[in-house]
C-alpha cells in the first residue's frame, strides 16, 4: 500500500469514528429512532450524502454504535478473563463487571436501553456474535479452572454454556429492566451457585 493510500485509509478511518461517535452521542440525547443521518451529518457540518460515503445505511451506523458499546463490555471481560488469579475469582469478577457496566448502560440510560431492546428483537448479528465472545471467554477460565484441578473436569463449553444462561438475568438488558425489583439471587449468589456446581462436575 502506498503512504498516499495509507494516509487517505486513515483519513477515513478517522471519519467514520466521527460519525459514530456524533452518532452514539445524538443517540444518548434523543434516541437513535429519532435521530436521522440528516441530524448527524448537520452536527459534523457535512452533507447527509457525505455520511452515505462511509455508511450505505443508517442501520450500517446503529451497529456500529452497538459494536462500540458491545466492544466495550467485551473489552473489560477480555482483560478480566486474561488476568492472574484462580479461575473462580475471574469468574465472579466477569460476571459482576458485565452486570455493573450493562446496570449502567441499559437500566440508567433507556435510550441506549431502547436501541439494544430493537437490536434483540431483530436479531442483529452483533448479538449473536457478542454471546459467542463472551461464552468463548468464559470457557477460556472454566478450561483454566479445570486444568488446574479448581474444577472437576468435562466439557468446558457446556459449562460456561451453563453459567451464562444462570448468570443471563444480570446481562440481558430486557430481564435486567423486567426483574430490577427482585432483590434476590443476586449475581454474588449466582455465580456462587455456578462454581459450586463446577466444583462437583454438576451438568456437564
Amino acid at each position: 500500500m502506498t503512504l498516499h493510500a495509507e494516509t487517505s485509509r486513515a483519513r477515513d478511518d478517522a471519519q467514520r469514528r466521527k460519525i459514530v461517535e456524533t452518532a452514539e452521542r445524538l443517540y444518548r440525547e434523543i434516541g437513535f429512532q429519532k435521530t436521522t443521518v440528516a441530524d448527524i451529518a448537520r452536527e459534523l457540518h457535512m452533507s447527509p450524502g457525505n455520511v452515505y460515503r462511509f455508511f450505505s445505511a443508517k442501520s450500517e451506523i446503529n451497529a456500529a454504535v452497538a459494536e462500540q458499546w458491545i466492544g466495550e463490555v467485551e473489552s473489560a471481560a477480555r482483560e478480566i478473563a486474561n488476568r492472574p488469579g484462580s479461575a473462580a475469582d475471574r469468574l465472579r469478577a466477569l460476571v459482576c463487571s458485565n452486570e455493573a457496566m450493562n446496570t449502567a448502560r441499559y437500566t440508567s440510560e433507556r435510550k441506549i436501553h431502547d436501541m439494544v431492546a430493537v437490536a434483540l428483537d431483530e436479531q442483529w448479528p452483533i448479538i449473536d456474535q457478542h454471546i459467542e465472545h463472551v461464552e468463548a471467554l468464559l470457557t477460556a477460565v472454566i478450561a483454566a479452572g479445570m486444568e488446574n484441578g479448581e474444577f472437576v473436569k468435562g466439557d468446558a463449553h457446556l459449562a460456561a454454556r451453563l453459567v451464562h444462561t444462570a448468570c443471563m438475568r444480570f446481562c440481558h438488558p430486557r430481564l435486567m429492566v423486567e426483574y430490577a425489583y427482585r432483590v434476590e439471587p443476586t449475581s454474588a449468589q449466582m455465580i456462587g451457585f455456578c462454581i459450586a456446581a463446577l466444583r462437583c462436575g454438576a451438568g456437564f
